[in-house]
């Protein structure tokens, strides 16, 4: 997939986000099943964190390698390699224990979801045009994933996006069955 249709099928995702959000309560939103669960208004937050602080950055830092801290020209793992190959994350369940340094905060109101998604899209359209300048050798090392170039990580905010609709279904599906 190229950048110009991840940013289509990103902000198609993003709306899928939006609408499901209007459908819930802030109560609802602030709702963990349990203590090492996160909130749907967490998971939220989390995507909008994680692109805004973590891969946006780093699409920057690949664009303008020069001094930048984290910059290298590293490749990918295994695991990256078969992320990318597929254009998917795995159909898997990724728990993290929390933390306060990797747990979301909740979220304040509906609407500081919605202008964070909205500063998400934003940001996207801007960076998307840029990207076919990018050196593909220039990376930013991902926990898991190895060296990314600027435009592999411009990706992955989509693939993130798209997997972690598996999250809001079952969370969804959670609170259901929770007032049946």
């Amino acid at each position: 997939m190229n950048t110009t249709e991840a940013l289509k099928r990103f902000e198609e995702t993003v709306q899928v986000y939006l609408q499901e959000m209007y459908g819930f309560s802030m109560e609802e939103l602030e709702y963990r099943q349990a203590e090492d669960e996160w909130s749907i208004g967490q998971m939220y937050q989390h995507l909008i964190q994680s692109a805004l602080v973590m891969h946006l950055r780093n699409i920057e830092q690949c664009l303008n390698p020069n001094g930048e801290a984290g910059a290298s020209t590293a490749g990918k793992t295994k695991e990256g390699t078969a992320i990318f190959e597929q254009g998917s994350f795995p159909p898997i369940r990724i728990q993290i224990p929390p933390s306060p340094q990797y747990t979301p905060e909740q979220p304040a109101t509906k609407e500081q979801l919605i202008q964070g998604l909205d500063t998400v899209i934003q940001r996207m359209r801007q960076i998307e045009p840029m990207l076919g300048e990018a050196s593909p050798i220039h990376t930013v090392s991902h926990p898991s994933f190895g060296g990314l170039n600027a435009e592999e990580w411009f990706l992955l905010i989509e693939m993130h996006y798209r997997h972690h609709l598996r999250q809001l279904h079952r969370l969804k599906q959670s609170q259901e069955q929770q007032r049946a």
